[in-house]
C-alpha cells in the first residue's frame, strides 16, 4: 500500500488564508480514498462550509425579478465573502464558491428556460415527443445559462486571491438530464415503448458533457486551483467529478443498467476522482452496480429525512460499501458519533459533522480515539 504518513508532499495546489493546514488535509483526502488512516479519518464541519444559495429575499429596489437577483455576480461573490469573513474552518472544511443557477443549469445549456424560486430553480421539459429531438439542437456553449455560469467563474477567480476557492458548477449529464427535458414520466414510459429513442436521449446527454466540464476545469486550473464543486472535497491532482442518476430511485434494476450506468461509465472516464452521489435508498437499491464499477472510488451516502433516521440503521449498508473496497462520505449526527464509531471501522469514513465552533475541537478529540 502506498504510503501516506512521508513527509514529502505532491505538487501543492493554490494555497487558503485560512488554511495553514492545508497539506495535511489533503494528505487525510488522499488516504482516505485508499481506505487509509493518516492520523484520524477526514472530518468535514457542515455549518461552517461556506456555500452559494439563494441569498436575500427579493428587493424589488434592487432588482425587478428573482432571476435577475440569481443572475447579479457582484452580489452573489459579496455575500459569499461575507459568509466567510473571520470564519476558521477546521479539518478538512474548506471554503468554496460554487457557480450556480441550481439542479438543472446543465439541462438548460441545450435550450430551455430556468424557473427561478427563493432558494432553488426549476426546469420546465421541452421535449413533447421522443420523435422529435431539435429542441436540443441550439450549442450549448452558445446559451445563456452557460455563459452565466462563466460569467461567475472568470468574476469569482478575479477575486477570490488566497480567500477561498472557486469550483466548478453543479453538472448533471445522464438520467437526471434526460428526465429533466423529457419530463420525468414521459421519459420512464418512453424505456418501455421507445427504448431506442430513450437510449438517443442519453446519448444527447452526455455527448458534449467532457467538453463542457474540461471548459470549466481549465480555467480553475490556469488560476492554480484544485478540481471541487459543491461537495467541498479538493482534488489535488487530475479531475473530480461527483457521477449521479437521482430518478434512477423510481426505476428497476435491468432499465438502470440499461439507461443510466452505461452513460455514468462515460461521465466518469478521465477523472482522477468519482464520488457517486447515492441520494437516499431508492437509489441504493442499484448499489451493487454502482459499486461493481471500478471508476467509482467512494460513495456519499444521503440516507434522507424521517424514518430513515437515525444513520445506525444504515450501518450494514456502510459495512457493504467499504467491504467492496470502496470509501464512503456521510453525515454523522454528535449524538450518534460514539455509537457509529464503535461499530464501523475508521479506515475508508469521511465524516461530516454538524458542530458550532465552540465544540469542533472536542469533536476532533472525539474523532482521534476511534481505533
Amino acid at each position: 500500500m502506498p504510503d501516506h504518513t512521508m513527509t514529502s508532499s505532491p505538487r501543492p495546489v493554490y494555497g487558503l488564508e485560512c488554511k495553514p493546514d492545508l497539506d495535511i488535509c489533503m494528505r487525510r483526502i488522499e488516504a482516505w480514498y485508499h481506505q487509509e488512516v493518516l492520523d484520524r479519518p477526514p472530518v468535514r464541519f457542515t455549518k461552517h462550509n461556506a456555500k452559494h444559495e439563494a441569498g436575500d429575499p427579493l428587493d424589488t429596489s434592487r432588482w425587478a425579478t428573482l432571476r435577475d437577483r440569481w443572475h447579479d455576480t457582484g452580489y452573489l461573490l459579496d455575500s459569499f465573502e461575507a459568509s466567510i469573513k473571520g470564519k476558521s474552518f477546521k479539518a478538512e472544511t474548506f471554503p468554496v464558491f460554487m457557480p450556480n443557477l441550481g439542479p438543472n443549469v446543465y439541462s438548460a445549456f441545450y435550450g430551455g428556460d430556468l424557473g427561478y424560486g427563493e432558494i432553488t430553480t426549476w426546469y420546465d421539459p421541452i421535449i413533447n415527443t421522443l420523435d422529435d429531438l431539435s429542441p436540443l439542437a441550439g450549442d450549448p456553449f452558445q446559451s445563456a445559462a452557460f455563459k452565466k455560469i462563466e460569467e461567475m467563474t472568470r468574476a469569482a477567480l478575479a477575486r477570490c486571491g488566497h480567500k477561498y476557492w472557486v469550483g466548478y458548477t453543479d453538472l448533471h449529464p445522464g438520467l437526471d438530464c434526460a428526465a429533466a427535458w423529457c419530463g420525468t414520466e414521459n421519459l420512464f414510459y418512453g424505456m418501455t415503448d421507445e427504448p431506442e429513442k430513450v437510449l438517443s436521449v442519453m446519448e444527447h446527454s452526455v455527448r458534449d458533457f467532457h467538453a463542457i466540464f474540461d471548459h470549466f476545469d481549465a480555467l480553475l486550473k490556469d488560476a492554480g486551483q484544485p478540481s471541487v464543486t459543491w461537495m467541498n472535497i479538493p482534488c489535488r491532482e487530475g479531475k473530480f467529478h461527483i457521477p449521479s442518476s437521482d430518478a434512477a430511485s423510481m426505476i428497476s434494476n435491468e432499465y438502470f443498467n440499461r439507461f443510466s450506468l452505461p452513460f455514468t461509465r462515460r461521465e466518469m472516464k478521465s477523472m482522477a476522482r468519482n464520488i457517486y452521489h447515492v441520494d437516499g435508498k431508492g437509489v441504493a437499491q442499484h448499489l451493487d452496480y454502482i459499486l461493481s464499477e471500478p471508476d467509482v472510488h467512494a460513495i456519499q451516502w444521503v440516507q434522507g429525512v424521517g424514518a430513515d433516521w437515525p444513520i445506525m440503521q444504515w450501518a450494514p449498508l456502510i459495512k457493504r460499501v467499504l467491504a467492496a473496497g470502496k470509501s464512503i462520505l456521510l453525515d454523522v449526527p454528535l449524538d450518534e458519533l460514539e455509537p457509529f464509531m464503535a461499530a464501523v471501522p475508521r479506515e475508508g469514513v469521511f465524516l461530516c459533522l454538524d458542530a458550532g465552533t465552540d465544540l469542533e475541537e472536542d469533536v476532533l478529540r472525539r474523532v482521534q480515539k476511534w481505533r
